[in-house]
């Protein structure tokens, strides 16, 4: 089946938190929350080693929300639903869906992290994974450094199936790093 065909919600809700794909318009919160955030990014994320606008943020999320309806990625927005203040991001990347299975990855805005919201929302996320994309497989691949990172798999269940040792290079791009692959299946 062609996946542009598939359909499925765009949006869904976690008791604390409204996770949904973004919109044209998205970016100025996005990129006060990278604004905020950046020497915490900086450590783990390519795209944060390189200096941020509003207008590239806005330009992004414009892609990425025609990737969610091409079915080619699936970008979610993460926003307290009593505030509608965001959160962070997420997604379902790397889609396979002849499996069909997917990746989770993550950021949070740092003035919102150690309060459980990551990890109430990768919970929801592969939930909505296995029910509504009927996903056989949900994987979290992080660096084996990231402690923060790495916990929320552990949290949720999910199992360490291994480590790809100089996998990846380091964010800033100066040395070489390993990757731990965690994954849930049905």
């Amino acid at each position: 089946m062609n996946p542009i065909l598939i359909d499925f919600p765009n949006q869904f809700t976690t008791e604390r938190l409204l996770i949904r794909m973004p919109y044209p318009g998205d970016g100025t919160v996005v990129y006060e929350s990278i604004l905020s955030s950046i020497n915490e990014l900086k450590q783990w994320l390519p795209f944060a080693q390189h200096e941020q606008s509003e207008q590239s943020i806005e330009a992004n999320l414009r892609e990425a929300h025609s990737k969610f309806i091409l079915r080619e990625d699936l970008r979610l927005l993460i926003f307290d639903k009593k505030t509608n203040q965001f959160i962070g991001s997420s997604g379902l990347h790397n889609p396979n869906w002849r499996i069909p299975k997917f990746e989770i990855g993550y950021w949070i805005d740092s003035r919102f992290s150690g309060r459980g919201y990551m990890t109430e929302a990768v919970q929801g996320i592969a939930d909505f994974a296995f029910s509504e994309l009927k996903a056989r497989r949900v994987e979290i691949r992080c660096d084996s450094l990231n402690v923060k990172s790495k916990a929320i798999p552990e949290r949720l269940g999910f199992t360490l199936e291994g480590t790809f040792r100089n996998d990846d290079v380091s964010a800033d791009g100066s040395r070489l790093r390993d990757t731990f692959i965690f994954a849930k299946v049905k």
